[in-house]
């Protein structure tokens, strides 16, 4: 019997699934350039290139890397 992965928060595969830059930008609420801008000026998530016009990211990696930029006040921001 053919089983089908559950694609649940449930399940850790969920975390760890390759997922498109749509989604990725979605998943964390900024638009696909924002996530191009940051692949290209760094600063961004950890993503992965799967070819020269494929980029894919993992949930773990976003969720990381949004919890790297929280702050507890705006004198946490250094210009």
């Amino acid at each position: 019997m053919l089983q089908v992965q559950q694609t649940t928060t449930e399940n850790p595969a969920y975390y760890d699934s390759l997922i498109n830059e749509v989604e990725a930008a979605k998943f964390l609420g900024h638009t696909v350039r924002a996530l191009q801008n940051w692949r290209v000026r760094g600063g961004g998530p950890v993503f992965i290139k799967v070819s020269a016009r494929s980029v894919r990211y993992r949930r773990r990696d976003l969720i990381t890397w949004a919890d790297e930029l929280a702050v507890t006040s705006t004198s946490a921001f250094q210009n």
